[in-house]
């Protein structure tokens, strides 16, 4: 049995040699006018034949012709073809010159001879290339517009012509760029802007929507969506260029998520300070299963840490994060110990065994409604817990305490947000404190987090509604898990100590948009399939977050994305008082006392004013807070 290469091999082999042939035989032809040459001419042809066979099949084998793939054949290809005849008509020559001294063969025969070796040779090729770039593609697959005209576009075009199965065959594109209109990408023509798209959805009967646009905004990627929504088609897209992973572009596409539009602004991560940063230290984070701290214990370890230390109070949680650290990054050093940030025996046995240069704090109660009645609670882990856990960090030697705060922390209208921003008071009144420097991270809320409203939605939806939302008018700052944790890390790389960074979030997104977005998206229409119901603000929430208080002065950072709220400085020893009063009324279980503790340290903590005569159902949404464990 012959092996398929070998027998591809042996046809491609058999087509050149026939090539050969018909062009020193056509250059014959064309020399007398396409007649028929005289009988002397005739006899030469024929006898150098054998001669010109085995050279210009040397020179092919030497120069690599059988190296291409007719397959992918391209300007490389074309290339050696040109070497190969023009090497091969002077070896050629000279061989002839010893044969018979080049009797009988006319001197504008070799020339003639080396144009039609170049077409017959680069021809079947180009045409074979074409055949299965495009041939099969015409009669299977939808008709399809391509949103984008740039280099992801081009790919993918390229991609969608060529394979052999292909869903989708390209029809147009357009773009938003004038001086792309009228030109054409591998055939298919650039239209115009994104504004024509229902109009070429109709005028062309488009059946699908592709979006290859991987460096839009989230702004310009909600506009591109409403527009494809307006035709009734399906519409898919390219991933986000820091999602994009090598291989054929049409094998990304994917629906549209929620993501795409509200997180598409790609983070530009000043790598090599991060890497002098974090590689080779001891790091350790606290509340390192949740939504944040799992994420950022990823992100850690790819820069390749002396050791990390995952505490974790949730045992399957820290399971889970271990194995899939384990899995992903085998050569870490890893340690992965249960235990809760009040418990100041386990902290401090942690801290010392560790002996960590750099500690992420990431554990914190954070569902608003939850705590808002619960306030003992949220006070004894998110502010008693952060003065251990920042007490053990100074004891140990601890170079770098990194405090994982909230928007909710600025003019806290509900418990959660008060206890948040009593902890930043408290870091920052610690800050060199056994040589350990503090510094905290405020940012908004993040998709698909722990108790955010993504998940919530989506169940919602897959169950056929209601979505419930609690007000028409409320908005939130969104960002996506991976880029918060990168922008932490990179305040992390150029904190110095008593700073409060702040993410910029980019503009507020209307929940209730979230919402109408979420239902468009797994392709069921507002108020008909699914219904929005508007519940009321529920006890602690507001109708907007801020992220800045009134004497913080946003400052800018070498990084765009990462501003630094310049504060008054604290006085420590009144921080510490009120924070031990506040200890006090947690170890006597005096919830009043809690509140007003509370409300001394953080004065700028006013209940907000809920929604009067609303019914508030269980799962209503409209906070959407992070994880931390």
């Amino acid at each position: 049995m012959i092996p398929a290469k070998l027998r591809l091999r042996s046809l491609v082999f058999l087509h050149d040699l026939v090539m050969v042939v018909l062009a020193w035989l056509g250059a014959y032809w064309l020399r007398f006018n396409l007649s028929l040459p005289p009988p002397k001419y005739v006899d030469s042809a024929l006898e150098t034949l054998p001669v010109v066979l085995l050279v210009q099949l040397l020179v092919f084998s030497r120069l690599g012709l059988y190296r291409g793939v007719w397959r992918f054949a391209s300007v490389p290809d074309l290339i050696r073809i040109g070497k190969s005849a023009l090497v091969g008509v002077a070896l050629l020559a000279v061989a002839l010159y010893f044969y018979n001294r080049l009797e009988d063969v006319p001197r504008s025969v070799p020339p003639l001879y080396v144009m039609l070796l170049g077409l017959l040779l680069a021809g079947p090729r180009l045409i074979y290339r074409m055949w299965k770039d495009q041939g099969i593609a015409l009669v299977v697959g939808r008709r399809t517009l391509v949103v984008g005209a740039g280099r992801a576009a081009e790919l993918l075009v390229r991609d969608l012509l060529r394979a052999r199965d292909s869903r989708f065959i390209p029809v147009a594109l357009v773009d938003d760029d004038p001086g792309k209109k009228g030109s054409e990408i591998h055939g298919v023509r650039v239209r115009g802007p994104c504004e024509l798209i229902p109009a070429l959805v109709e005028r062309l009967e488009i059946e699908a929507i592709l979006i290859a646009v991987p460096s839009a905004t989230d702004r310009e990627m909600r506009r591109i969506v409403e527009t494809c929504e307006g035709t009734g088609i399906p519409f898919l897209t390219l991933p986000s260029v820091q999602d994009m992973l090598a291989g054929q572009m049409a094998g990304n596409l994917r629906e549209v998520s929620i993501e795409d539009l509200l997180g598409r602004t790609p983070v530009q991560l000043d790598r090599r300070a991060v890497q002098a940063h974090v590689a080779g230290v001891r790091i350790l984070v606290t509340g390192g299963g949740g939504s944040i701290g799992s994420e950022l214990c990823k992100q850690i370890a790819r820069f390749a840490p002396a050791e990390l230390v995952i505490f974790e109070q949730c045992e399957y949680n820290l399971y889970r994060i271990e194995q899939t650290l384990r899995r992903s990054f085998p050569d870490l050093r890893l340690v992965a110990r249960l235990g809760d940030v009040t418990d100041r025996l386990a902290v401090e046995r942690a801290m010392l065994e560790a002996r960590p240069d750099i500690l992420f704090h990431a554990a914190a109660y954070k569902h608003v409604p939850l705590l808002q009645g619960q306030a003992r609670q949220a006070v004894r882990n998110n502010v008693i817990g952060t003065r251990i856990v920042a007490e053990a960090a100074c004891a140990a030697g601890v170079r770098q305490f990194v405090l994982i705060s909230t928007d909710k922390a600025v003019r806290p209208t509900n418990v959660m947000g008060a206890t948040k921003r009593a902890a930043e008071k408290l870091v920052q009144s610690l800050n060199g404190d056994g040589g350990t420097r503090f510094i905290t991270v405020r940012f908004g809320n993040v998709l698909d987090s722990a108790g955010s409203v993504v998940p919530l939605f989506r169940e919602q939806i897959r169950g056929g509604g209601p979505v419930t939302v609690t007000h028409p008018e409320v908005t939130r700052y969104f960002m996506t898990i991976p880029e918060a944790c990168q922008l932490i890390m990179q305040a992390a790389a150029v904190g110095q100590g008593g700073e409060i960074f702040v993410l910029d979030m980019g503009e507020p997104v209307s929940i209730r948009y979230l919402a109408e977005q979420m239902i468009r998206l797994s392709g069921k229409r507002v108020g008909e399939d699914v219904a929005i119901d508007y519940v009321g603000l529920r006890p602690g929430e507001k109708l907007t977050e801020e992220l800045f208080l009134d004497d913080e002065r946003p400052m800018p950072t070498p990084h765009a994305k990462l501003l630094l709220a310049r504060s008054v400085s604290l006085e420590r020893a009144e921080v510490g008082r009120r924070v031990e009063a506040l200890d006090e009324a947690v170890s006597r279980f005096d919830e009043a006392a809690v509140l007003g503790q509370l409300r001394a340290l953080v004065p700028e903590f006013v209940d907000a004013p809920a929604a009067a005569g609303l019914p508030e159902p269980p799962g209503a949404a409209g906070s959407a807070e992070r994880g931390g464990r």
